[in-house]
Order: C-alpha cells, then structure tokens, then sequence
C-alpha cells in the first residue's frame, strides 16, 4: 500500500504537481482534429487540469491557448475566428496561435501589448488528432512508435467514452496481467468454459514476467501450451496491446480521455495509401446513465473495453491506495508505481524522463507490433470486439 502523499505524488496531474510536470514533457492526443470545423470553429478542452480552446485559424493555422482571456476572463471558446488568430468576443482582443496578443479594442494599449501574452501551447495534427504538448521548451518531437509511424498497415481511430477516474487506474491495470484471465474471461475462452468463475483461465498461465526498457515497461505472460505474450507499456500514458494502441489522456485529476489508435499490418507490406488517414469511430457509452458515476452507473460489460472501464471507474474517481493488500502477481504494478517516481525525480532534477527522444529522426521504436500480429493469426489470444456508435 501506498501512503497518502505517495497516492498524491503518482495521480495528480495540475500546472506544478510533480506528476503533472512529468506528464508534460510528452505529446498527447486530445481531440477528434475534424471536430473543429466551419461550423464548430472552436473546441474547449480540459487537459491535464488546465482549461484550454483549440481553433484552427482562416489562415490554416491551428492554436491552443487558455480559454479565458487575459483582459476580464470571457471563455475564448466564444471568440471569433480571424485570419490572424481568434478575437474574444467580449472586447475583442485579438490573439495570434502562439498567444501574442495583436490588438486590445476599444483602444491600443502598448503596455498589454508589449507585456501580457496569452498561455498557448504547440499543438499538430497527425492521424487526424490534435496533439498537444504542454511543457517547457525546448519542444520535443513526437516519439516515433511503430504503430504510429510505419507506412506499412492500415489504421482506424477509435474514440471511447471519457473516463470519470484518474489516469494511473488505467496504467495499472496495464501492468496488471493476471486479471485478463479472470475479469475478461467471457472473451477469451475460444470455445471453452472456465473450470469456474472464480478462476476463470488463470490456470492457462505458467509465468508472469516484467522488465523495464528505454521507452517504457514490458508484461511477459508465459501460458503452459508454451504461448508467449508480450506487449508493452509505453511510458507514460500509453498501453500497445494487439493491434490497439491505447492512449490515456489526463483531462484533471478524476477524468481521462481514452482513444485507441488501431494499427494492422497489412500482409504483402504494402503501404495503402490512407495509412496516415485513419477512419474514427466513436464508441457507444459504456455505462447507463452515461453520464453517471459508480454506484449509481451500471456499466455494461458487452465485451472487454467495458469491464476495463468498470473496473478502473469502481475503484473510485481515485484509487485510496492506503488500503489495498498487494500480492505477489502484483508486482507489474509495484514495477510501475517505482519507474513513475523515478522519472518525475529526474524531471525535477532538469533531465528527460523515459521515452523522451530529442533526435526528431530518430529511429522507429519497435513494440513488437510484427510478433503480435502473426501470433495473432494462430495462437489463443485475446479477442476484442468493440461496438462503434
């Protein structure tokens, strides 16, 4: 069990939290990019505690700045879209993508002008979402994963509903490969029944295994019919398994974005030539009310994304680690909780954490994606089947 300080340490994710100062040395998606259009010029979004308006300007250019304006705190989710940048709709004041301001209506005032700048942060489109990196310069590039990167498979954006609990719930679960065998064993049993419920197909397992890398943390699930499944964490909001890259997005504290990037290698290596221009689905809500929290929501478990959702959200929006009870098949998790406070150390003593990689061509990070996939084909892995909306 963790203590309280040390819960607080790993899940907060505000502007000057040691975690938060973590999470912002990295690029994350944080919207649909065809959501802002003619019609829908502008997005509010909340990302790691901060309130923000994504916009894409009528000279092409996209911004994220801080939604409230600098002169008396109007939403700028109001503002209107201008050739040079967004302009409040209370005064007027004119912003360019990069926060400067460029005009104060009713008059010129060169004091503001000269001294006040609006937050703004990069963003970039890629695979149709708007990423966004929140930290101090220098800016890093995007960390090349295979299943981002590779020209050689089709991809397919999967958007699922927000998450109402704290991040690190997710990433736990991520290193956590015991409950495959127990929470999702309506899914994976291929035909066959479990000796019983409370088991499930834990007896399948031989060994579990964890070791960490330069870019994140790997599972190793050994079954006894000699079938070796691996796939990675990469650190720090992001689980590869299969086909499915899995990003958890911090929104604040208790509620997480969830969206998958699907990537299929096609068999010949072929590269078709929307590899980069991914479809999006979104998923159906996976609990009733949608809106409601755990007690008064009743998830709905229709296949395994759902019983996750159930599972991290039932914990509590965050998880009182002061009163659990490891085990040994914990220790994926012991593993993690340790690498995170290692990396937000070295943040704070002016070093790039984990899976920082400053080289903008540097060379694809291979997760194993190619393994999985011909594995895939023959072994008893697990199926997913997801419902779009």
């Amino acid at each position: 069990m963790l203590t309280s300080e040390e819960n607080q340490l790993l899940t907060q994710v505000g502007p000057g939290t040691p975690c938060g100062e973590l999470l912002r040395r990295y690029w994350h998606p944080i919207s649909v990019a065809t959501e802002i259009n003619e019609e829908n010029p502008t997005k509010f979004v909340r990302v790691l505690g901060e309130d923000l308006v994504i916009f894409k300007d009528k000279s092409g250019n996209w911004g994220l700045l801080a939604d409230k304006c600098s002169h008396r705190n109007a939403s700028l989710v109001y503002g209107r879209v201008e050739e040079r940048g967004i302009s409040c709709a209370y005064h007027g004041w004119l912003y360019d993508c990069a926060g400067k301001i460029l005009e104060t209506p009713p008059e010129k005032n060169d004091a503001i002008l000269n001294t006040v700048k609006q937050t703004a942060y990069p963003v970039q489109v890629y695979l149709n979402l708007v990423w966004a990196y929140l930290g101090p310069q220098p800016v890093p590039p995007m960390t090349r994963f295979d299943t981002l990167f590779r020209p050689d498979g089709n991809r397919l954006i999967r958007v699922h509903p927000q998450l109402d609990c704290n991040w690190f719930q997710a990433m736990e679960n991520s290193m956590d490969p015991a409950h495959l065998q127990i929470l999702h064993q309506e899914y994976i049993g291929r035909g066959r029944n479990p000796v019983n419920t409370t088991r499930g197909f834990t007896d399948d397992v031989e060994t579990f295994d964890f070791y960490s890398t330069d870019y994140g943390l790997m599972k190793k699930r050994t079954y006894k019919n000699g079938v070796v499944d691996e796939h990675p964490v990469l650190f720090p909001t992001i689980l590869r398994q299969g086909p499915s890259t899995q990003f958890r997005t911090p929104i604040d504290d208790t509620h997480t974005m969830h969206i998958h990037v699907n990537f299929t290698l096609t068999e010949d290596g072929s590269e078709p030539a929307e590899a980069f221009d991914p479809p999006i689905q979104y998923m159906e809500a996976y609990k009733e009310p949608a809106e409601a929290l755990y007690p008064f929501a009743k998830f709905t478990l229709q296949h395994v994304i759902p019983q996750d959702h159930m599972a991290w959200e039932t914990q509590g929006q965050i998880a009182d680690r002061t009163n659990e009870h490891l085990s040994y098949s914990d220790r994926g998790v012991v593993l993690l909780r340790r690498i995170l406070k290692e990396q937000i150390e070295k943040v704070q003593n002016g070093n790039d954490p984990m899976g920082v990689f400053r080289d903008s061509n540097h060379a694809i990070i291979d997760t194993k994606i190619d393994e999985d996939f011909w594995k895939g084909r023959t072994s008893s892995t697990v199926a997913v089947t997801e419902t779009k909306k």
